[in-house]
């Protein structure tokens, strides 16, 4: 075998094996970075006109919205409190890439102006917070 017919051959193999390469990147592609969406919808299903101006004992509805992209299934609780006083709690698992949506009542006990609406989101069985969105709301 000559030297022109090694060289040939051995770039004809580098060839195949990057064409290889590549064919597995686009057939198998790497997860990206795992996370989980939380997010908030006012009365319309949009992300606007959240009930942020109530009265005392008025009870008002927030859409809570978590997405799973953890790339594997995940257990979820939701804690929901108003000025640090507890409003509700609901616990659910969800499929990687599924959805969870729940409307959350509230009514305010005391008046005051701005008064955090916390929305605090754990993973699994972990105690601290994983994600978390709030609300200011004014109540006369």
């Amino acid at each position: 075998m000559n030297r022109n017919t090694a060289l040939t051959l051995f770039l004809a193999i580098v060839l195949v094996l990057a064409i290889f390469g590549v064919i597995l990147i686009v057939v198998l592609p790497q997860p990206g970075e795992p996370f989980t969406e939380l997010f908030l919808l006012g009365p319309g299903g949009n992300a606007s006109d959240y009930p942020t101006n109530l009265t005392v004992g008025q009870t008002a509805n927030v859409t809570v919205g978590v997405v799973n992209h953890e790339n594997a299934n995940a257990n979820y609780t939701l804690v929901v409190s108003l000025d640090n006083a507890p409003v509700a709690s609901r616990s659910f698992s969800l499929a990687n890439n599924d959805q969870w949506e729940n409307s959350i009542p509230f009514a305010p006990t005391h008046s005051g102006m701005g008064q955090k609406l916390e929305f605090d989101l754990y993973k699994g069985s972990d105690p601290s917070v994983y994600r978390s969105v709030y609300l200011y709301v004014t109540v006369t």
